[in-house]
């Protein structure tokens, strides 16, 4: 089984980097296999609501003038999609709402491709806002149909400067939880198929 996370913040060694990092840690420990995307930073750029997906039904978006489909097919590939995102502005990074609205439309143009895969938000906010953020992502997860599990809080870690996770002690127990939650949740998924 494998684990894709799309970092969505262009620190690479950021808050965001170092919680999904915490959830890795949880998952390897379980024996499955993880993968980080550095999404935030690169070139992507939004839907352009051409709905070309529907048409092609090849599982890529029409677009080729970024790196997309290769981030879409690795999302694909996976048995369970992390993603994470600072919050800006009390809403997702735009690199974040690209790979939602792109890989949303091509997942549904191709027959529900993400149905059933194992997803979780991963969240890092200075103050406040961060609600806003895990529930967009939370939002493509459930009209994605795929399975999303809890954690003993809200997947987010109160922190602004890189390194500053490491002083939330509760945001590191809710991503230890998480990934725990996560290893658990995939194994039972495969059980079932």
């Amino acid at each position: 089984m494998k684990v894709v996370a799309f970092n969505g913040s262009p620190r690479k060694e950021g808050n965001t980097a170092t919680a999904i990092k915490i959830v890795f840690e949880e998952l390897e420990n379980a024996g499955i296999e993880t993968e980080m995307v550095q999404l935030g930073g690169k070139k992507v750029f939004g839907c352009l609501g051409c709905r070309k997906c529907f048409e092609n039904q090849n599982n890529r978006c029409a677009r080729e003038d970024d790196e997309m489909n290769g981030f879409i097919a690795k999302m694909f590939e996976a048995d369970g999609v992390i993603i994470g995102s600072p919050t800006y502005f009390s809403n997702v990074s735009t690199e974040v709402k690209a790979l939602i609205d792109r890989s949303g439309f091509v997942a549904k143009a191709n027959g529900g491709v993400l149905k059933r895969k194992v997803g979780a938000p991963v969240v890092s906010v200075r103050r406040a806002g961060g609600n806003f953020v895990y529930s967009a992502i939370n939002f493509f997860f459930g009209i994605s149909e795929m399975i999303v599990p809890a954690s003993n809080y809200w997947n987010m870690t109160l922190s602004r400067d890189p390194g500053d996770i490491l002083k939330d002690q509760e945001g590191i127990e809710t991503f230890r939880t998480l990934g725990q939650n996560m290893a658990w949740l995939l194994e039972k998924v495969r059980e079932d198929e």
